[in-house]
């Protein structure tokens, strides 16, 4: 009864355009109307290779996965309510910022952008969502 009840309560969002995880997590769970979407580095889900070739690139990879598990539950990016951005080195934070603004130009977002020592494959910058139909 109660796996039942969480089952209603947890679907997990998954889809073949956006990178496989690379651990124990699902892309996105909703629960409810909410997406809480992982964090997203940027692996391209074609290659499976890292986009590492600038800081802006990396960026407009990150954005684009997300973009694919937001669609994958019907959402997109106006859906967003709160992002959460970690970087590796926050000189980096500007150029970021300008990738940022693009995909959210109009009624961004509450978020928080913090400096961290490391991330998963040794990548600059990580984004993580979440979203409300």
């Amino acid at each position: 009864m109660e796996t039942e009840i969480i089952k209603k309560m947890k679907k997990v969002i998954s889809t073949q355009k956006a990178p496989k995880t690379i651990g124990p997590y699902s892309q996105a769970i909703l629960s409810g109307n909410t997406l809480y979407c992982s964090g997203q580095i940027a692996i391209n889900p074609k290659t499976g290779e890292l986009v590492l070739s600038s800081i802006s690139e990396e960026t407009h990879q990150i954005l684009r996965n997300i973009l694919e598990v937001l669609k994958a539950s019907g959402m997109g990016f106006s859906n967003v309510v709160k992002c959460s951005i970690f970087m590796k080195n926050m000189g980096q934070y500007s150029e970021i910022n300008d990738v940022y603004a693009s995909y959210f130009s109009e009624n961004p977002p509450a978020r928080e952008a913090v400096e961290v020592s490391d991330l998963p494959k040794n990548v600059n910058v990580e984004i993580s969502v979440i979203a409300v139909k």
